[in-house]
Order: structure tokens, then C-alpha cells, then sequence
């Protein structure tokens, strides 16, 4: 979808240094962008490739308009209005209304007409879909579900059960929704199963990565907020709340019952116990786990990177006889203390 930079500084409110005659078809990097595309500058580390870009514009910081070669959209956040562009510039394809004819859609199913229903997709009796939804190839929709309008679930995604997808959001492929919890109980050293017969919420505007997994609730519902980010490979627990516009990145995972506020950020990696609040405004750095309350917005982090196999192994050893080493020094404070009080009572 071709458009003008004057048309694009007036929608989006940069001001353009350069003819707004000039179109621009899509978006590309900097060191690969042509005379037709867009580009965009926000890390310094990428300062060499502005200065020799060959894109038709680039969205720039006012700082930085003098230094790019070509044509500049100048805004405050190059980054978010770059995200705005693109998506005008590359809309998602339009949602084609129908069912396909190797669907499987039970009688007893309300889908909305517009919908697109794409080939083995099955819909239980007891659930429902929203107006323009997209449904992939090969998605099952279980019992007591309901899709949002303008929601799209990609290809073998699963809502399993007494799941409901707000409006507007995005389930990628392979993604469980809704399968049981880990509930499970000791009797005479064997498990016994707890039911699990809570569902999943899940608010507006929510994506949600390729294999991640939420649970549904052992009794109460787990919630997913307004404009959440869920990432590849999460593991989302029972009974676990996320609270709206909070982000969660690939590869974390996050213990049953665990509350986390709004606008949170969780690094790749990261962890969080189950049965603990963590506050809004928090970010959680890479690999690092959570094991009590945050009650105080503020960056969390507490793994240690990786280093040479020696070093490590030389740490390791120094860790094993810290026990050895504070018994010494408490074994020391108690002597110092000792000849105190002997000096001060001679």
C-alpha cells in the first residue's frame, strides 16, 4: 500500500524534512532499504548504516535529522511511530467470510457469518464466534468458548475448555489455551488428580505467542488483562493473574496463583513461584526468579551471566565452603567478643 511522506507526516504527526511527493511502498532496515522504503533510527549502534542508507525517508529524532543522507520523518519516538507505519503500510490480509468445507463446526455453534473458518477447524456446540474473526487451519475451539470480534487464532492453536478471547486479539500457532492446571495431591505416596474446573479470561487487544500454554483454574478463573504480551514458549499457570499492558517474554514461566500488576515487564527466561503479588510497574530482568512479594515498582534482576567453564567451576568451589567460612567468622566475632569483655573487666 503505497503512500506519500506528506501523507504519512500528516497521519501520524512527524515533521518531514524532504519532498512529501516522494512515495514509500514498505518498510526495510536501514543498510537494506531502497529508494521506495522506509526505515527507521532509533540505536545509536546502528549510527554507520544511517549515514549510508539508500531508503527513500527515515524516522529520526530531531537530534539526529542532520547526519541521515535522505529524506527524515522527525518524531519524538522514531520506534512507536515506525510500529504505525508499518502497520498501515503492511495491513494483515482482510478476513474472507465462510466456512471451508473440511470445517467441523457442531449445529449447536453460534458463528458469527462474517467470520473466515479455515480448513479442520472444529467448534464445539457450547461455544462461539465473534464477528470477523479469523480461525486457522486446524484450530479446535472446546466446550464453552467464545472468540471475540475481530480476534484471530492462528494455525493448531487449541482453547480447550470454558475459555473467552476478548476483541481484537491474536493467538498464534500452537498455542493451548484453557488445558488443565497442574493439580494434583499425595494420598499413600500415589497422585491423586484435583479437578480443575475454573477457565481462562482474557482480556482486549491480548496476544499471544506460538506454544505458549495457559492453564485454566482449579476453581476460580485465570485472568489475562487488557493489551497483555505473552511471548513464544510461556507457561502461564492456574489461577494466575496478569494485570493489563504488562509483558511477559519467551521462555518464562509463571507458577499457579501468582498475581502480577499492571504494566509489569519479565525478561526471557525469568520465573516467579507460585502464591506470591508482585506490584505494578515492575520489570524482572533475564533468568531471574521471583520467590516472595514485590511491593515496590522497580528493576528485579538476580542472575549471574555466563563465563569460562574455570572461572565458574572456581566459584562454585568458593560457594561450597561459605558454610565453613561463616561458621569460622562467627566463631571469630564470638572470640573477639570474649577478649573485649575480659579487657574492659580487667
Amino acid at each position: 500500500m503505497a503512500r506519500s511522506l506528506g501523507e504519512l507526516a500528516a497521519q501520524f504527526g512527524c515533521e518531514l524534512v524532504g519532498d512529501p511527493q516522494v512515495s514509500v511502498e514498505s518498510v526495510a532496515t536501514l543498510s537494506n532499504a531502497g529508494t521506495s522504503q522506509l526505515s527507521f533510527f532509533a540505536n545509536p549502534g546502528y549510527r554507520d548504516q544511517l549515514q549510508v542508507t539508500r531508503a527513500a525517508a527515515v524516522l529520526v529524532r530531531e537530534e539526529d535529522a542532520e547526519e541521515c543522507p535522505v529524506a527524515v520523518l522527525v518524531s519524538d519516538d522514531p520506534y512507536l511511530a515506525y510500529a504505525r507505519i508499518a502497520a498501515e503500510l503492511h495491513p494483515p490480509p482482510a478476513v474472507i467470510p465462510g466456512v471451508h468445507d473440511a470445517a467441523s463446526i457442531d449445529a449447536g455453534a453460534n458463528v458469527d457469518q462474517s467470520a473466515q473458518i479455515s480448513a479442520n477447524v472444529s467448534i464445539d456446540a457450547s461455544s462461539s464466534v465473534g464477528a470477523g474473526v479469523f480461525i486457522g487451519p486446524g484450530v479446535v475451539i472446546g466446550p464453552k468458548c467464545h472468540v471475540g470480534s475481530h480476534s484471530q487464532i492462528m494455525a493448531n492453536a487449541t482453547l480447550v475448555e470454558n475459555v473467552v478471547l476478548g476483541e481484537r486479539c491474536i493467538v498464534h500457532p500452537n498455542a493451548v489455551i484453557g488445558s488443565d492446571g497442574f493439580g494434583n495431591v499425595q494420598s499413600q505416596g500415589e497422585w491423586v488428580k484435583v479437578p480443575q474446573i475454573g477457565g481462562v479470561r482474557i482480556g482486549n487487544d491480548v496476544e499471544i505467542g506460538a506454544n505458549t500454554t495457559i492453564d485454566r483454574g482449579s476453581i476460580d478463573n485465570t485472568i489475562v488483562g487488557d493489551g497483555v504480551r505473552l511471548d513464544n514458549l510461556i507457561q502461564i499457570a492456574h489461577n494466575v493473574v496478569i494485570g493489563a499492558h504488562s509483558a511477559i517474554a519467551a521462555q518464562a514461566g509463571i507458577a499457579g496463583s501468582t498475581i502480577i500488576g499492571e504494566r509489569c515487564m519479565f525478561a526471557g527466561q525469568s520465573g516467579v513461584v507460585g502464591h506470591i503479588r508482585i506490584c505494578d510497574d515492575v520489570i524482572v530482568g533475564g533468568a531471574t526468579v521471583i520467590t516472595k512479594n514485590i511491593d515496590e515498582p522497580g528493576f528485579y534482576a538476580g542472575s549471574i551471566p555466563g563465563e569460562k567453564v574455570r572461572d565458574w567451576k572456581r566459584k562454585v568451589a568458593r560457594f561450597r565452603r561459605m558454610d565453613d567460612l561463616v561458621k569460622r567468622v562467627s566463631e571469630l566475632e564470638e572470640r573477639a567478643k570474649k577478649d573485649l569483655s575480659d579487657d574492659n573487666g580487667s
